[in-house]
């Protein structure tokens, strides 16, 4: 098993920025890539950005392309999500993944975290 633990999320005005964090327990076979995921209330689970542990490459869903970045501190397995200009519209729950592939698929994610509240006002 691989526990995610989240931490960084509240309360921001619009146009602010916030860092989350995501801490693995261990790597495995299967926690190739780490994902970022946000879910709003009555809405779909969707994919925020991924990053692959060992090339740092990142993919990212096209609402946060050019505001949000995906990184990571190997040492520490600890993946980061910052977030830059904040809109009300990025308000969600925002949930780590670790899988196999860093894809836009949430089937390519085979732990998950409990996630964290992120609030963007207006």
């Amino acid at each position: 098993q691989v526990q995610l633990v989240e931490s960084g999320g509240g309360l921001v005005q619009a146009g602010g920025s916030l860092r989350l964090s995501c801490t693995a327990s261990r790597h495995t076979s299967s926690t190739y890539a780490m994902g970022w995921f946000r879910q709003a209330p009555g809405k779909e689970r969707q994919f925020v950005g991924c990053i692959n542990w060992s090339s740092g490459s990142t993919v990212y869903a096209d609402s946060v392309k050019g505001r949000f970045t995906c990184s990571r501190d190997n040492a520490k397995n600890t993946v980061y999500l910052q977030m830059n200009s904040l809109k009300p519209e990025d308000t969600a729950v925002y949930i780590c993944a670790a899988g196999y592939l860093c894809s836009a698929r949430a089937s390519a994610y085979s732990y998950w975290g409990q996630g964290t509240q992120v609030t963007v006002s207006s």
